[in-house]
C-alpha cells in the first residue's frame, strides 16, 4: 500500500512480506526489508520493535484518508491512500480521449460530506466538485474537464452509489 507523510515530498510503499509467528514480521518499506516485532497493539496505539529499536505510536485520528499519529513523541500525518484521488478522477471521466463527457459520475459509493461548487460556477479540470466519505475516508471528486456547472445532481448528507451522477459540466 502506498503512504505519504505530510511535509515530505516522497511517498513510500509498505507491506508485510512474511509473518514469522509470535507477533514477528518481515516488512518491506520501499525496497528495504526490516524486522518488526509487535509488543502490544490496541485501539489507541501500538508498541513495537523495528530493527532492534523500541517505538511507541499513539493514534490520534484515523477517521479520514489521513491518519494522525504520534510516534516517539513526534506528531505525524500519514495519507494512507495517496493514489485514491487519482483513481476517482480517472474513472469519473478525467482521463480519456477528448473529455467530451458532460456528466461527472461517482466511482465510489459514499455519503456526500460537502459540495464545493454551485450551479453556474466555472470550473477547471481538477477542481474539487464535492467530497464523499466512504469507509471512513474522505475523497475529493474533481472536475474531469474545464467548463460551467450546468446542474448538481447530489445533496449534502445524501448518499451516492458507484456510477451515480454528481454534476453536469458543459
Amino acid at each position: 500500500m502506498n503512504y505519504k507523510i505530510a511535509d515530505i515530498e516522497k511517498s513510500f510503499d509498505g507491506k508485510i512480506m512474511e509473518n514469522l509467528g509470535n507477533n514477528d514480521y518481515v516488512i518491506k518499506i520501499n525496497d528495504n526489508e526490516h524486522k518488526l516485532k509487535i509488543i502490544s497493539m490496541n485501539s489507541t496505539g501500538i508498541e513495537f520493535i523495528l530493527n532492534q529499536q523500541y517505538h511507541k505510536a499513539k493514534y490520534l485520528d484515523q477517521s479520514t484518508n489521513e491518519m494522525n499519529i504520534v510516534i516517539d513523541n513526534v506528531p505525524i500525518v500519514i495519507n494512507r491512500h495517496t493514489h485514491f484521488d487519482e483513481v476517482v478522477f480517472k474513472h469519473s471521466g478525467g482521463a480519456g480521449a477528448g473529455n467530451v463527457q458532460l456528466l461527472l459520475k461517482s466511482q465510489i459509493p459514499g455519503k456526500v460530506v460537502s459540495i464545493s461548487v454551485a450551479e453556474g460556477d466555472s470550473v477547471k479540470k481538477g477542481d474539487v466538485i464535492c467530497t464523499l466519505e466512504s469507509m471512513k475516508m474522505q475523497v475529493s471528486v474533481k472536475a474531469h474537464k474545464d467548463g460551467v456547472v450546468k446542474s448538481i445532481k447530489i445533496k449534502e448528507t445524501g448518499t451516492v452509489a458507484k456510477g451515480d451522477p454528481i454534476a453536469d459540466i458543459e
